[in-house]
């Protein structure tokens, strides 16, 4: 796989994860937006997991 599109992938995902991080601290917990927000969460780092073992596998 070409560097330059796994590399892009993973600061993808982890600007999803961060940002979401981050809201958390901002939001009700119990609410809808909280909950949409913690899945935002997790899709972000599962898709970090998901490029780094792509990337070990493709290595």
């Amino acid at each position: 796989m070409d560097p330059e599109i796994t590399k892009m992938a993973f600061k993808i995902g982890f600007f999803v994860a961060f940002v979401a991080g981050v809201l958390l601290f901002f939001l009700k917990p119990g609410t809808d937006a909280f909950v949409v927000d913690v899945l935002a969460l997790v899709a972000g780092l599962v898709f970090m997991a998901v490029v780094a073992i792509v990337v070990r596998r493709y290595r």
